[in-house]
């Protein structure tokens, strides 16, 4: 493994904090209903953001698996959107500072990049890292976002309720993060909020505001919720008219909400969250089928706005 720091350039006059926190989000494999995107642009939207440590993007991206976009013009290739991996500073609504690390999952030397986020917290003194993004969950959408939230200890996020057992899923960068943090005697929380599994390919801003809910919760940061907010009643509405326009959808989002509310209804303590990860649906159609209604919808919605 390179040296860690080779992999990042702090930018000139790092600023001096006291023990601020970290939050991160990663564009790449786990991010069900682009709720980890969602959040990070509305914070880059809302508060003012400094650069201050730029990672080596170049040597971490697999350009073959996720090329970059690039803009032709009658004669010219006129715009190339520059890949980027960057770690930033931000004053929340009430002037805190926090940090952001945001941008392209690394494709490769994970364990180096592991390191060098932690010598960043160790450089910036960050007294919590907190990953945010979403994951396909069969919940309805009519009924409030939840969340699985995991930690380096077990106190940090004591007031939740397990949702799942021991299970063993594709390894992603940030889960990599938090596990090394927690390894180094470092305090870390993530939390995977449940976009229902039929509107996980799909843009689903209710998952974006639980992210940010929750990660003021555990920080105390104020965050922008409100442009979301009214995202979100936009397609509340086209979802609804596309429930409304299906039989077969309505009685898929039945099906979800008896399921939830019975699983909801029992839920005290650690459970088996199988009904909700799988269960039998045998009669049911499957998540792509039902997604795939779904996006059809909003991407003619898309269209029609662009043109």
């Amino acid at each position: 493994m390179r040296d860690p720091a080779d992999l990042y350039e702090l930018r000139p006059e790092p600023p001096e904090l006291s023990a601020p926190v970290m939050l991160v989000s990663l564009n790449g494999f786990m991010d069900a209903g682009s709720a980890g995107k969602q959040a990070a642009a509305s914070l880059f939207e809302e508060f003012e953001a400094t650069e201050i440590a730029a990672f080596d993007i170049d040597g971490l991206l697999d350009y073959r698996s996720r090329r970059p976009v690039m803009t032709f013009d009658e004669t010219a290739w006129v715009e190339y959107a520059d890949p980027a991996l960057s770690l930033y500073l931000m004053r929340d609504a009430e002037g805190t500072p926090f940090l952001l690390l945001n941008g392209l999952e690394p494709d490769r030397e994970w364990e180096a990049f592991a390191a060098a986020v932690r010598q960043l917290v160790e450089r910036f003194s960050v007294s919590l890292t907190v990953g945010f993004y979403g994951v396909p969950m069969a919940v309805p959408h009519t009924r409030p976002a939840t969340v699985t939230a995991h930690a380096t200890r077990a106190d940090l996020v004591a007031e939740h309720t397990p949702w799942l057992g021991r299970v063993q899923v594709p390894g992603h960068a940030m889960g990599l993060v938090e596990y090394r943090l927690g390894q180094a005697g470092h305090d870390a929380i993530g939390y995977a909020v449940h976009v229902p599994s039929y509107l996980a390919q799909s843009e689903y801003p209710r998952a974006a505001i639980a992210a940010l809910e929750y990660v003021a919760g555990a920080t105390g940061l104020v965050l922008p919720t409100e442009k979301l907010a009214n995202e979100a009643q936009g397609t509340d509405v086209e979802i609804e008219k596309q429930v409304e326009a299906s039989d077969e959808v309505q009685r898929v989002v039945r099906n979800l909400e008896e399921q939830y509310d019975d699983f909801m209804s029992t839920r005290t303590g650690f459970v088996d969250v199988e009904p909700l990860l799988g269960g039998d649906e045998s009669d049911l159609p499957t998540a792509d089928e039902l997604g795939a209604e779904l996006e059809r919808y909003l991407a003619e919605r898309d269209r029609g706005s662009e043109g």
